[in-house]
């Protein structure tokens, strides 16, 4: 019988413990702010278009011109998720850390590698679904010589959103096209 209630009281310590260790999500997390808007802005274009189907083609072509790998991919959704890995050395951050060992003899860890993240998602806009939106995410996460994640960011640079879109609309024409 002392077994059972030993057990039982482990069992709810142990939940217990797990449920006060979750991260309390701040209060203004799902806050929009105008950020947020703006943000949402550079990150989304529309297409005079009914196809779906084709836009998501053109923007997984378009990925892979430029080096992403496709990890995911649901038509029916309208989702495409890629990646591809990269070099994140940079000169300063080692010629600082060679400084900082030398002068205190401690090693400090430089970012090493990268993975950059897009994930791409399409849905039917404006009346009777003739418009396709199509808003692209870009991320990145870097790790240390000492395998930590030491960034995890969006990237919220206009150029690279505007490049993309760029490039697809004019991969977009061209399949309308059929060159």
């Amino acid at each position: 019988m002392h077994e059972h209630i030993h057990k039982s009281i482990f069992i709810f310590l142990c939940i217990v413990l797990i449920i006060s260790c979750q991260p309390k999500i701040p209060k203004d997390a799902l806050k929009f702010t105008p950020e947020t808007l703006e943000q949402r802005q550079i990150q989304t274009r529309y297409f005079d278009t009914s196809d779906e189907p084709k836009i998501l083609s053109a923007c997984a072509a378009l990925l892979q011109d430029l080096g992403f790998n496709l990890d995911e991919s649901e038509t029916h959704l309208g989702v495409i998720v890629a990646s591809k890995k990269r070099s994140a050395e940079n000169a300063g951050q080692i010629v600082g850390a060679v400084f900082l060992a030398v002068l205190t003899g401690v090693y400090m860890p430089v970012d090493k590698n990268q993975l950059m993240r897009a994930c791409v998602v399409t849905k039917p806009a404006g009346e009777e679904g003739k418009r396709i939106a199509v808003r692209v995410i870009f991320q990145r996460l870097v790790w240390n010589t000492q395998g930590q994640c030491t960034k995890r960011e969006r990237l919220k640079d206009a150029k690279i959103y505007q490049d993309f879109f760029e490039k697809l609309s004019k991969s977009v024409f061209l399949e309308a096209q059929q060159i």
